[in-house]
């Protein structure tokens, strides 16, 4: 009876504006969250796509006098400068194995394939892969060499070495299985060792072998283990800072793979995404004041009725409950409505992301669920203490 009372002069245009407007807010919200969670794993997730926080830094090759180079070797004190620097949080050495190395795969006949490369080593801490079998004891002769490849390495393989000629395509737990006969020779003779690859990484573009191993490797063959790096690698909180550039600028140093661009557009896909939920936010709070100024006209319009409730003994939480269940009930339905639009905006966008990286990680909706349902508890709650004290202002 009481509803029956009051829900006079209520103007439908005015909620449908108010729908509309918080509608567009309350999506524009939840849509940036959402999307931010789905595309943030292609930029910091397990198989990271573009930012990294380790850069492979260098120096540019350069010419005297167009005949001879200069010398690429990073001195103790540039390391240590490097090391220095505010933006560095952990430096690490590229140490090359200074002799030849002939690997030989026995996969494909009698003789196998033979082929020369090279090996490098870094601190176990800047290698991306499990460290179970990342070791290498000189002592036990029966030691195999942990091995790990680049992973593009095995992308070349399969679509370009092995299609090309008709040859199996492998997998990296196939490779893994693959004994490798290594012959090393330096300048104080040679050795010859069995191999295994232990792994595929993808943030150094190298052939990695534990530390422990190039140490023995370089006394062992080439007679010395204090060589000059020619590379370093580096841990860095932000990629996107701008001392990282304006210091390799200023050194004449390069980053391997332009990764401080990558942390630009990881750094750019925040601030736009924190700018439109500012948006979304923005026209909520205008909506609001919509619905506010709605029920205001309500109240106003319905001032006799409900002074005369209210004189009559009418609680005031009573004469005010029909219209804080008005905007609970409005709000509820803007709710529903946002999250069924951000879920059909979601399948739009993430077709295309799945064709781009088939690998991303999926994220879940949750949080974009909770950030809807504290929105809605917040705003519901703000209606309900404005209202009652707005009824309570007529007594």
């Amino acid at each position: 009876m009481l509803w029956k009372l009051l829900r006079k002069h209520i103007s439908v245009a005015q909620l449908a504006g108010f729908v509309v407007a918080n509608l567009v807010g309350m999506l524009i919200v939840l849509t940036s969250i959402q999307f931010y969670r789905d595309v943030e794993p292609v930029f910091s997730g397990k198989d990271k796509y573009l930012a990294d926080n380790y850069l492979v830094v260098s120096k540019k090759i350069a010419f005297i006098g167009g005949l001879l180079p200069i010398n690429s070797e990073f001195a103790a004190d540039a390391v240590e400068e490097m090391a220095e620097s505010p933006f560095v949080e952990a430096v690490g050495k590229f140490t090359q194995g200074h002799y030849d190395v002939r690997a030989t795969v026995g996969l494909f006949g009698d003789n196998g394939i033979s082929t020369d490369m090279f090996f490098e080593a870094v601190p176990d801490e800047f290698v991306d892969i499990p460290l179970d079998d990342w070791r290498f004891d000189a002592n036990d002769s029966s030691q195999v060499v942990p091995i790990v490849l680049p992973r593009n390495y095995l992308a070349m393989y399969n679509f370009g070495f092995a299609q090309s000629r008709n040859l199996p395509k492998m997998s990296e737990e196939m490779i893994g299985k693959i004994a490798i006969r290594l012959r090393l020779q330096g300048a104080r003779g040679e050795c010859r060792l069995a191999g295994r690859v232990v792994g595929f990484g993808k943030r150094l573009n190298t052939v990695l072998v534990p530390q422990a191993f190039i140490d023995w490797s370089n006394q062992t063959l080439a007679g010395k283990t204090d060589f000059d790096p020619t590379r370093l690698i580096i841990k860095v909180a932000n990629t996107a800072d701008d001392r990282i550039t304006q210091f390799m600028d200023e050194h004449d140093y390069e980053v391997e793979d332009d990764k401080t661009e990558a942390g630009r557009v990881t750094f750019l896909l925040r601030v736009i995404s924190a700018i439109v939920i500012g948006i979304g936010l923005i026209i909520s709070a205008l909506s609001f004041f919509i619905l506010m100024l709605s029920i205001y006209l309500l109240v106003q319009k319905n001032t006799t009725k409900l002074q005369n409730l209210l004189l009559i003994g009418y609680p005031t939480w009573r004469v005010a409950l029909p219209y804080q269940l008005l905007s609970v009930g409005v709000n509820l339905i803007v709710l529903l409505l946002a999250l069924l639009g951000m879920y059909v905006i979601r399948y739009l966008y993430m077709n295309a992301l799945t064709d781009m990286f088939p690998d991303m990680e999926e994220t879940g909706s949750w949080l974009t669920v909770a950030v809807g349902i504290v929105l809605f508890i917040a705003v519901s709650w703000l209606n309900a203490v404005i209202i009652r004290r707005k009824i309570k202002s007529l007594f």
